[in-house]
C-alpha cells in the first residue's frame, strides 16, 4: 500500500493551506505534494487525503483498480455512484451531467471534483470573478462545460485540477471566457 502522509500533522496543516491559497485565488497555479496512491499525480493523491473522510462519499470515475483500497485504508471514506458524490475524482473528459449540482435552497450539496489533468499552465481562457485582481489565465481542458457551470451560480460543481505536484481551482462562482 503506497503511503499517505509521513507527518500527518505537518503535511495536512501545509497542504491543506496550499488547497486553501488555490481556492481563495482562482486559477493560481500551487505546487502541493505528500501522498502517494496508486494511479494518481501527487497533488491528487494529497487532496484526497485533505478531503475524504468517513462521512464524504467519493465517486472514483476510472483510474488505477488499487485506487479503491488505497483511499478506504488511508480516508475510510464511502464509495458512491456520481448521483452521491460530494467528491468526484476522473480525468478529462469527464462526465459532469451526473455529479450533484446543489439545490436552489442548499447549493452546498453539490459535488467538489478533483480532475488530473496533462498539463496545467498559466495560459488559457480569461478568469474573472471573486479572488481574482484583475484577471488569470488557465489551461482548461475546455471552455464551455466550466461557462455553463457559472450560470448554475449559486448551485454549481467546485473543481480542483491537478498535473504532478501542481494543483490549482475554480470555484462555481468564477467566470470562465474563452481565449
Amino acid at each position: 500500500m503506497s503511503h499517505g502522509f509521513t507527518d500527518p500533522a505537518r503535511q495536512s496543516a501545509t497542504a491543506f493551506r496550499a488547497l486553501m491559497e488555490a481556492m481563495a485565488r482562482p486559477g493560481s497555479i500551487h505546487t502541493l505534494s505528500g501522498a502517494a496512491a496508486p494511479g494518481l499525480s501527487p497533488a491528487a493523491a494529497t487532496v484526497l487525503l485533505l478531503l475524504a473522510d468517513p462521512t464524504t462519499p467519493v465517486h472514483l470515475a476510472g483510474g488505477d483498480p488499487d485506487l479503491a483500497a488505497w483511499l478506504r485504508f488511508h480516508a475510510g471514506c464511502p464509495l458512491t455512484g456520481p448521483e452521491g458524490a460530494a467528491l468526484a475524482l476522473g480525468r478529462w473528459p469527464l462526465d459532469l451531467d451526473p455529479l450533484p449540482k446543489g439545490l436552489p435552497d442548499y447549493p452546498d450539496r453539490s459535488a467538489t471534483v478533483i480532475m488530473e489533468l496533462d498539463r496545467l499552465d498559466d495560459d488559457g481562457p480569461r478568469l474573472t470573478g471573486p479572488g481574482i485582481r484583475d484577471h488569470a489565465r488557465l489551461s482548461l481542458p475546455a471552455t464551455a462545460p466550466f461557462v455553463a457551470n457559472r450560470r448554475l451560480f449559486p448551485m454549481g460543481l467546485d473543481f480542483i485540477f491537478t498535473c504532478g505536484d501542481r494543483l490549482a481551482c475554480l470555484p462555481r462562482s468564477t467566470r470562465v471566457e474563452a481565449a
